[in-house]
C-alpha cells in the first residue's frame, strides 16, 4: 500500500472513530462461521474468507455476493463476461456464531489460569474452539 493510500485510510478510521486510527485487531478469523445482522444478506450465515483489519471488513463465503463485468483481455488470455464474486463487509455488520450452542453471539475474553485470553460465548459461557484446518 503506498503512503497516499495509507494515510487515506488511517484518516477514514480516525473519522469513523475506530481506536484513534489504528488497526484494530478483530476476533473473527478465517475459518470461523458468522451470520449477517444486518445489510440485504441479513440472516444469512457464511465462513470468513479473509479479515482485512486496515478498514474493520471481512470477506464471508455467500454473503454480499457482488457480480462484475470485465472486457475480455487484448491478448486473448483474459475471458471476458460476467465474474461472481464476495466482497468484503462491514466486520459491525456480522456475528460470530457459536461452534458450542449453534446462536450467533457476543463475546468476551476471559483471563484463564494460565495467562491467555480465550474468546468466551456470551450465550453459553463456553471457551470458543477454533476448527484448526
Amino acid at each position: 500500500m503506498s503512503a497516499k493510500t495509507e494515510r487515506r485510510v488511517k484518516m477514514a478510521l480516525v473519522h469513523r472513530g475506530w481506536s484513534q486510527g489504528r488497526d484494530r485487531l478483530l476476533d473473527i478469523r478465517a475459518g470461523d462461521t458468522v451470520e449477517a445482522i444486518a445489510g440485504k444478506d441479513k440472516g444469512k450465515r457464511g465462513l470468513v474468507v479473509r479479515s482485512i483489519p486496515a478498514t474493520q471488513r471481512i470477506v464471508v463465503e455467500g454473503i454480499n455476493r457482488l457480480k462484475r463485468h470485465t472486457k475480455s483481455g487484448a491478448a486473448g488470455n483474459i475471458q471476458g463476461g460476467i465474474v461472481d464474486f464476495n466482497a468484503p463487509i462491514a466486520y459491525s455488520n456480522v456475528m460470530l456464531v457459536c461452534n458450542r450452542c449453534d446462536k450467533p453471539t457476543r463475546i468476551s475474553r476471559v483471563e484463564q489460569p494460565d495467562g491467555s485470553f480465550p474468546i468466551v460465548c456470551k450465550q453459553c459461557g463456553e471457551i470458543y474452539v477454533r476448527n484448526e484446518s
